[in-house]
């Protein structure tokens, strides 16, 4: 069965590099009917923080990423007795050896550190992504694999983990292809099996450097507070590095699933593009049910919104498609509804009488004479569409001139000079209120000019 891990160490938060290789190992796992397991490499007792192992363990839970030993985290700086025997049995068969060696953070002072006898060999893998890998060993030396039989190193741990947890596949990043040799010199020596190895592409900013902070968020959390959904999340990762073959760009999980293939990860470094991760989450939101979504929406509304005196559900509804156009995250929802966007849609606007004026015309006594016009055909009109409304006044607008009936329409129906379309907004508020509005606004230009 095939066995692949993700070993997080909860030195920091939790960012779209470790997602993206703990992505990669669930939808291999997954896809071949084997186990995805997890564990905490938390042996950096100065860096590590229960907060960060906490934030790693609910995002990936979050983005729907669950492993098969649930309940059952396992800890490194809780298998320092394990550690200690395999030291102990390397060093009684030879294959490590304890050197007195002068310590680095004293010195004067001596230490007893544990190395690993190498046998100057070239250690050849076969690469899953990459092929074969060749590497001559003589340089690195008698490696150090513990600073002392009771602190193991990283190399010796990971390898001791990989083989108690049956891991059979190793997949993580290309920085991590020049640890390789040393892990295999270390399971040799301890007689373990060698997983296979996939080393994916990094994750790269615009300029092709490397993905930092200062090319934008990088933390998980950060792009599920600005309102990205988790399936988006998801699904934009699985194409840093992967194409399935197809033009098919907007993937479930369960679709990755089924689809991923291991040797169609590319070689080359993946492009981190932010606005083709927006495209994405508005393709994963446009699918969510008109439920689905007002729920989203309802919880994400300041209430600043919520406390207008025209607020209620049923115009929320009516909302709904002017927001699925112009959203690209739930957060620019919230965003738009804070700065005034949407406040048109549940509170009378404040006109400025001025602003009714079409640019073409001398003051805004033509104006009037238009609104009122139109008011008299929204009286009959149906009320059920944008384009019922259209249907009733289009001869007028389109005898008169677009500018010259739909810019004071606009304007007196939102106060705005930008928003959506007059008939868009007729339908949001309805006829009445959208009757009062003209008149409010025919009566605010009274006699000025």
């Amino acid at each position: 069965m095939i066995i692949t891990r993700i070993p997080p160490s909860p030195t920091g938060h939790l960012h779209i590099g470790t997602v993206r290789t703990a992505l990669f190992n669930y939808l291999f796992a997954r896809h071949n009917n084997g186990r995805f397991v997890f564990r905490s490499e938390d042996t950096d007792k100065a860096r590590s923080k229960k907060e960060f192992e906490t934030e790693i363990i609910e995002g990936l839970e979050a983005l729907g990423l669950t492993w098969d030993n649930k309940g059952e985290i396992v800890r490194q700086s809780e298998r320092g007795d394990i550690y200690r025997r395999y030291l102990e049995e390397g060093i009684e068969q030879g294959k490590l050896y304890l050197s007195q060696e002068e310590s680095k953070q004293n010195p004067g002072e001596t230490v007893e550190v544990v190395r690993l006898k190498n046998p100057n060999k070239k250690i050849i893998f076969n690469d899953l992504i990459r092929g074969e890998i060749t590497f001559d060993t003589t340089e690195l030396g008698d490696l150090v694999v513990a600073r002392s039989i009771d602190d193991a190193l990283y190399h010796f741990t990971v390898v001791v983990d990989d083989n108690e947890m049956g891991v059979t596949h190793v997949l993580r990043g290309e920085d991590h292809i020049s640890n390789t040799p040393r892990q295999i010199l270390i399971q040799e020596a301890l007689g373990f099996s060698r997983p296979e190895y996939a080393h994916l592409p990094l994750i790269l900013a615009p300029d092709r450097s490397k993905m930092s902070k200062r090319h934008g968020a990088v933390a998980v959390d950060e792009y599920l507070k600005e309102g990205f959904l988790p399936a988006a999340i998801i699904n934009y990762l699985a194409l840093l590095g992967w194409n399935p073959g197809t033009d098919q760009e907007i993937f479930s999980l369960s679709e990755l699933v089924d689809q991923f293939d291991i040797s169609k990860v590319n070689k080359g470094g993946a492009v981190f593009d932010r606005q083709k991760f927006l495209w994405i989450n508005k393709e994963h939101l446009n699918r969510l049910s008109n439920d689905d979504y007002l729920k989203l929406v309802e919880t994400t509304l300041p209430d600043s919104i919520k406390s207008l005196p025209q607020y209620n559900k049923e115009r929320l509804e009516r909302l709904l498609p002017v927001i699925r156009e112009r959203a690209n995250t739930v957060g620019e929802v919230k965003t738009a509804a804070e700065t005034g966007e949407y406040d048109f849609a549940f509170t009378h606007p404040d006109v400025n009488a001025s602003l009714l004026k079409w640019k073409k015309d001398p003051d805004t006594a033509a104006a009037a004479v238009r609104l009122q016009a139109i008011g008299e055909l929204l009286k009959d009109a149906d009320f059920s569409s944008p384009e019922s409304i259209k249907a009733a006044v289009w001869d007028y607008v389109e005898k008169e001139g677009r500018g010259e009936v739909l810019w004071p329409l606009r304007v007196a129906l939102t106060g705005l000079e930008r928003s959506p379309d007059p008939f868009t907004v007729a339908h949001i508020i309805g006829q009445e209120d959208s009757l009062y509005r003209i008149n409010s606004a025919c009566a605010k230009i009274g006699g000025a000019k």
